[in-house]
């Protein structure tokens, strides 16, 4: 079932950078990161009150908060420069070049959190940085 969620999520995350190319040609990469900020966070907390998924806001540790807002930090980031790479780039580049967080996430899976990583799941990290490379490298 993890499955369909993440095809999903892939599938969004395409439209996701044919929209942003679109919307930031005419406005500051930092102001349209802000602008698509603002809907998220309209979109995510309406899920969570209707859900009734608020009641357990106070039952957060600070463990988990300090990763949870460690976790917002680095997304942040990482759509303030997707956007702005977006801005001067071609989204056919900057878009699987984004992707490249794939291989460095089962990377830092494996030293942090001590996940295995099978033979399969080194195969596609690899195959994964060697596209990164064709496409920066000229």
């Amino acid at each position: 079932m993890w499955w369909i969620y993440a095809l999903l999520s892939a599938g969004f995350a395409a439209l996701t950078a044919i929209f942003a190319k679109i919307g930031v040609a005419d406005i500051p990469s930092n102001l349209a990161t802000a602008i698509r900020t603002f809907i998220i966070l309209i979109m995510v907390w309406a899920i969570v009150f209707a859900r009734g998924e608020y009641k357990s806001f106070g039952t957060i540790s600070r463990h988990s908060l300090l990763f949870l807002v460690l976790s917002g930090l680095a997304t942040g980031c990482s759509w303030l420069f997707y956007f702005r790479a977006l801005q001067i780039g071609k989204v056919s580049q900057v878009a699987p070049v984004d992707k490249l967080s794939v291989a460095l996430t089962i990377i830092l899976s494996a030293i942090f959190l001590h996940e295995d990583i099978t033979w399969k799941t080194g195969i596609g990290a690899l195959l994964i940085i060697s596209g990164t490379l064709v496409l920066i490298l000229k």
